[in-house]
């Protein structure tokens, strides 16, 4: 523990001295930070998914760095520092895990397993004054990844399919829909369906514990892969991708796949 505390208590020097004694540090605000922050956590997501986890701890750090640069800053303007944030925290934990930690009247919730408590910790939430339980969204975050938290959130409040046949007529009811406002050519209406199809698949995903913001992306890295293949093997052969036909370039397609582990 003091090894810890140590390695935190020298990061925090080091931004305090970073704040006062370099040029870029010094100008940089809660603002300036956000797309920065942003930059870090995608950083630590393609970490998290190549399995290197040395990257995963360099960035971690940054991560790391920026919450204690958001605090100083705060610090600085007398509205909260690196202590406060931690504390809060620590309280919001408590609270929240009624099962671990005793309320104020002595009393512990006793045999809670993992549904259990998803569910009471979104009523808890909502005690603290959280108007709807979809509020702890954020707008900002990917579409796909926010259908998954509003899906999870929903179910957290008991409103959710029984059974994942349930959930994959509903993709197959989306789909045929979507094929309709094809057929009628319907730019506005296919939007709006495809958004359906998506949402109900997303939510199928959810029913077999899949990810599936980290599913298209590993598909996303592996069509990367074959097609780097497929455009080394076609400038060996001296020609480019456009003198090919699809059937040729098929060829070099199914190569790339025999050379995946």
């Amino acid at each position: 523990m003091e090894e810890k505390l140590n390695a935190f208590k020298r990061i925090c020097t080091i931004m305090d001295e970073l704040r006062t004694q370099c040029p870029w540090d010094k100008k940089q605000t809660i603002e300036s930070l956000r797309h920065l922050t942003i930059e870090e956590v995608y950083e630590l997501s393609d970490a998290i998914l190549d399995n290197n986890l040395e990257e995963v701890k360099k960035e971690l750090g940054d991560i790391m760095l920026h919450l204690i640069f958001y605090s100083r800053i705060a610090e600085e303007k007398n509205l909260f520092n690196i202590a406060d944030v931690i504390n809060t925290e620590c309280e919001k934990l408590i609270s929240r895990h009624p099962h671990i930690y005793p309320a104020a009247d002595g009393r512990k919730i006793a045999g809670a397993d993992e549904e259990e408590v998803k569910r009471n910790w979104e009523k808890l939430k909502m005690k603290e004054g959280k108007e709807s339980v979809l509020e702890g969204v954020p707008r900002s975050l990917p579409s796909m990844v926010k259908a998954q938290r509003i899906q999870e959130k929903a179910r957290g409040a008991g409103f959710d399919w029984e059974k994942p046949e349930q959930v994959w007529e509903k993709v197959e009811e989306e789909f045929n829909e979507f094929q309709e406002a094809v057929s009628r050519k319907d730019q506005k209406e296919m939007s709006a369906e495809l958004g359906d199809v998506f949402f109900a698949l997303i939510n199928y995903a959810r029913f077999h514990n899949l990810n599936p913001d980290e599913a298209l992306e590993r598909t996303n890295r592996k069509f990367i892969s074959r097609f780097r293949y497929m455009e080394e093997k076609v400038k060996e052969s001296g020609k480019t991708l456009h003198e090919l036909s699809l059937a040729q370039m098929d060829v070099f397609w199914n190569q790339a796949k025999t050379t995946e582990i």
